[in-house]
C-alpha cells in the first residue's frame, strides 16, 4: 500500500480560468477567517456559537496548569476544552492554528524542558499576543521551549517544518477554517514521524456544505461553513495512506443563534475529537488473534486508557484487538504502556468491528473501529 504522499491529492485543474477562480475563492476564505479572528472577535465571549470549541471538558490536571498561563493569552484564545493527548514528555509537538498560544503554553509544561512546542498561525493579531508573553512564560516555567511561526497550515514547509520531524500534531477546531483541507492533512502526514500521531478536535457535517454558505464570513468564523463532510474527510485520509481514523469523542452541535440557524439549520453538525497515526495500516479491521493489555503507568490514566470511543483498556485486563489497533499500540509512543500478544503470521478473516458495550462483554468479544 502506498505510504503518505508528500502532497495531497489535488482536484484536476482543467484550465487556467478554473485555476484562477479556485485560487481567488481560497484567498477570499483565508482573508475572511483572518479578519474574523484578528479584528471581529476581541475575546471568546464574542463567538456566536459553541462550535469552535473542543468537546473535551478540560481535565483537572490541565486546569491546574492554566494558573501559569497569562490572562491575556487565555482571554484571546477562541476555544474551550483542550484536545491534548497524553505521553508527551520530551516530544516535539506542533499546534496548528495556535492562536494566542494557550494550548502551546499548556503543551510546554506537558513536554517539559526536554521537549519542544511549535505553534503556527496565519493571524498576526493572535500571534502578537502569543509572542508577547514568551519571556513571561519562560521565566515562570524555568525553561523556554515554545516557538511561534507566522504562516499557513497548508504549507508548513514554508515555515521550515521538515519531513518526519514531529511526534504529535494537535489542533483545536482550526482545520475546518482552511479552504484547502487536503493540503493541510497532507502536510500533517509529511511532517509526522513514522508512528507519530494526529490528535485534534473539529466540526464535521452530515453533508457537503453548499458553496454560498462555505463562503459566508460568520459561518466560516464560527467553524460551520468550512466543516468537512465526514465521508470526505475519511476519503482524504485514505488517499494519503491513512485508512483507519479513530473517533475519541463526539457530540452534536446545537445551533442556538437564530441568524445562524436560519442560514444553515438544515445541516447537522457534530464536534469530534479524532486521532490518526502515521502507520501502514489496513483499510479494514483484520483478525490475527491478537490481544492487548494496558499495563498502566500513563499519568492521569491510572485505571484505564481509552484509545477511542470503543476501545476502553482497563489496567491489567486483556482485550482482543484487530491488527490495526495492535499496531497503533505497539508501534507508537504508547508502546511502553501496553503488552501486545500475537503477530500476523496467522489470519482469521475480518475482525468483528461492531462497537459493543465496554466492560466484560468487550473484554471477551473484542471491539474495533
Amino acid at each position: 500500500m502506498a505510504m503518505f504522499n508528500r502532497y495531497a491529492p489535488v482536484a484536476v485543474v482543467f484550465n487556467l480560468k478554473h485555476w484562477k477562480s479556485l485560487m481567488t475563492v481560497n484567498i477570499e476564505i483565508s482573508e475572511s477567517v483572518r479578519h474574523y479572528y484578528g479584528q471581529v472577535l476581541q475575546s471568546s465571549n464574542d463567538l456566536k456559537t459553541s462550535a469552535c470549541c473542543s468537546i473535551d471538558a478540560m481535565p483537572h490536571h490541565l486546569k491546574a496548569l492554566l494558573a501559569d498561563v497569562h490572562p491575556e493569552v487565555l482571554e484571546r484564545f477562541y476555544g474551550c476544552g483542550s484536545p491534548l493527548p497524553p505521553v508527551l514528555t520530551g516530544k516535539t509537538v506542533l499546534d496548528l492554528g495556535c492562536g494566542s498560544g494557550r494550548d502551546c503554553y499548556l503543551l510546554s509544561r506537558l513536554v517539559g524542558p526536554a521537549g519542544r512546542v511549535i505553534g503556527v498561525d496565519m493571524t498576526p493579531e493572535q500571534l502578537e499576543v502569543a509572542v508577547r508573553y514568551q519571556d513571561w512564560h519562560a521565566e515562570r516555567f524555568g525553561y523556554a521551549n515554545v516557538e511561534f511561526l507566522h504562516g499557513h497550515i497548508e504549507n508548513l514547509a514554508a515555515v521550515g517544518i521538515y519531513d518526519n520531524s514531529i511526534d504529535v500534531v494537535v489542533s483545536n477546531c482550526v482545520i475546518n477554517l482552511s479552504p484547502e483541507k487536503p493540503r493541510v492533512l497532507a502536510e500533517i502526514f509529511r511532517v509526522l514521524k513514522p508512528g507519530g500521531e494526529l490528535y485534534f478536535s473539529d466540526v464535521f457535517a452530515d453533508r457537503r456544505i453548499p458553496d454560498a454558505l462555505r463562503q459566508d464570513p460568520v459561518l466560516l468564523g464560527e467553524c460551520l461553513g468550512g466543516a468537512l463532510y465526514w465521508e470526505d474527510f475519511r476519503r482524504i485520509l485514505q488517499e494519503l495512506g491513512c485508512p483507519d481514523v479513530r473517533v475519541v469523542k463526539q457530540n452534536p452541535i446545537s445551533l442556538d443563534d437564530p441568524e445562524v440557524a436560519d442560514k444553515i439549520g438544515m445541516v447537522k453538525f457534530r464536534s469530534a475529537t479524532v486521532r490518526a497515526f502515521k502507520l501502514p495500516l489496513e483499510d479494514r479491521c483484520e483478525d490475527y488473534g491478537q490481544v492487548a493489555c494496558y499495563l498502566g503507568g500513563i499519568p492521569e490514566h491510572r485505571h484505564a486508557f481509552d484509545l477511542d470511543d470503543h476501545h476502553h483498556f482497563e489496567t491489567g485486563r486483556p482485550l482482543r484487538v484487530c491488527g490495526n489497533t495492535a499496531d497503533m499500540l505497539a508501534a507508537s509512543r504508547y508502546a511502553g504502556y501496553f503488552q501486545v500478544l500475537g503477530g500476523k503470521s496467522r489470519h482469521f478473516g475480518l475482525f468483528d468491528c461492531t462497537p459493543g458495550q465496554q466492560g466484560e462483554s468487550a473484554a471477551v468479544d473484542g471491539a474495533c473501529c
